[in-house]
């Protein structure tokens, strides 16, 4: 590397680690309240936590054994709870599409 170059702090990292090398300092987080739900092969963890930032709540997927992982601000939950509700309104009124054998 020449000496004027620096790391990406867009290139893919170790999660947890700064783009010059050192790791981040933990975070305290407190949990408020969490729940499962299993739907089909995939489990949901819906966690509502805190931290000095804010609050949160943490939504991850679990699907053998693959974990996905999204936070939504608490600011946020709201609008997610409209979209999330519009959502389920289109599911319930739209009609299905039939699923050709592949």
């Amino acid at each position: 590397m020449i000496s004027n170059e620096r790391p990406s702090p867009f290139s893919r990292r170790p999660y947890g680690q700064s783009p010059y090398g050192q790791p981040k300092p933990p975070v305290q987080e407190d949990t408020l309240k969490s729940e499962t739900i299993q739907i089909e092969r995939k489990a949901f963890v819906f966690t509502l936590k805190e931290n000095p930032r804010g609050r949160f709540l943490r939504i991850t997927e679990d699907a053998g054994g693959r974990r996905d992982t999204i936070i939504i601000p608490a600011p946020g939950l709201e609008d997610f709870k409209r979209l999330l509700d519009e959502m389920v309104k289109a599911s319930n009124e739209l009609p299905a599409k039939s699923i050709l054998p592949g």
